[in-house]
């Protein structure tokens, strides 16, 4: 199946107002970051990537494992980082040497759609604070050109 940039921002933006429900995964019920980036896949794809097990909120720190860059490193197409396209998953760390932890849809040239503790999925800049914890980009596979 092929789709173009602009077919995963809109279905993105669709998720716009969906409230924060950690593991969730359902477009105007609750979604957490992954579970964005999950819907939107599945939208595309129609099936999950791979079966997600269960995640504490701080499992990262718990694990120490690269776990959201291996997964996406067997599902998605590895980009530059200076390279950011719209349509692009981006991959932070929310501190230097931690592990990459949070996930965001490029939606505009500055902007990014994103679910966060405390708040419904929402689009914003995807400013200076941003760009310092990218920790990578990726690409959906199946984009037409």
């Amino acid at each position: 199946m092929t789709y173009s940039r602009n077919d995963i921002v809109a279905e993105a933006r669709r998720w716009l107002g969906t409230p924060y429900h950690h593991q969730a995964s359902l477009c105007g019920v609750g979604t957490d970051c992954l579970g964005l980036v999950r819907g939107v896949w599945r939208t595309l794809h129609g099936d999950e990537a791979e079966a997600v097990p269960a995640y504490a909120r701080d499992w990262g720190e718990a694990t120490g494992a690269e776990t959201m860059l291996a997964a996406a490193r067997r599902h998605l197409v590895e980009c530059n980082l200076r390279d950011t396209a719209s349509g692009d998953v981006l991959i932070f760390r929310y501190r230097a040497h931690a592990i990459a932890k949070h996930v965001a849809i490029m939606s505009g040239p500055a902007s990014m759609i994103h679910a966060i503790e405390g708040r419904a999925v929402a689009e914003v800049p995807f400013g200076r604070w941003w760009h310092r914890h990218l920790a990578a980009v990726f690409s959906f596979p199946g984009i037409s050109p």
